[in-house]
């Protein structure tokens, strides 16, 4: 009895080679993986996108007085502002009168000159809005609009 072997001319004719199952399985996993990352929240570092870098904030600068928001005594608000972004960049940034404002997903921080510093305050972003409204650009949404997709998981969107 002959054996029949296929040739190279048989992988010409467009016959593919089978791939194992766990082959596949292994390339699955590889391209979902792929996905979830390509999908996640762009900063790289796990936490939310545009999430204020709080804990940050608080470890950098001392309380302010009377424990409101917190000081630098060295540095003027732009300067101030751009170490904060540059923790984590906000969404926007705007300046009013002498106050930086940075936007994020829920909040705003708003730094503003006291003395030879910067006050810094942490505002989310409905009562900051309404509380800074008059110097703020008016391409930042109302978080009555619908176009406002901060509050948290699941709300406004």
């Amino acid at each position: 009895m002959t054996t029949v072997r296929p040739t190279s001319m048989s992988r010409r004719t467009g016959a593919r080679p089978r791939t194992s199952l766990p082959r596949r399985l292994a390339v699955a996993l590889l391209v979902m993986g792929a996905v979830t990352a390509c999908s996640g929240d762009g900063d790289g570092d796990g936490a939310q996108h545009n999430a204020v870098p709080r804990q940050w904030i608080q470890d950098q600068y001392p309380a302010g007085p009377g424990a409101t928001g917190y000081r630098d005594t060295a540095n003027g608000p732009a300067t101030v502002a751009e170490e904060i972004n540059g923790r984590a960049s906000a969404a926007d940034r705007s300046t009013g009168g002498r106050t930086v404002y940075l936007r994020y997903r829920d909040d705003i921080v708003a730094v503003t000159p006291q003395g030879r510093g910067s006050l810094i305050e942490i505002a989310d972003y409905r009562s900051g809005y309404r509380r800074w409204s008059t110097n703020l650009p008016n391409h930042w949404p109302h978080p009555d609009s619908d176009s406002f997709r901060g509050g948290g998981p699941g709300s406004g969107k």
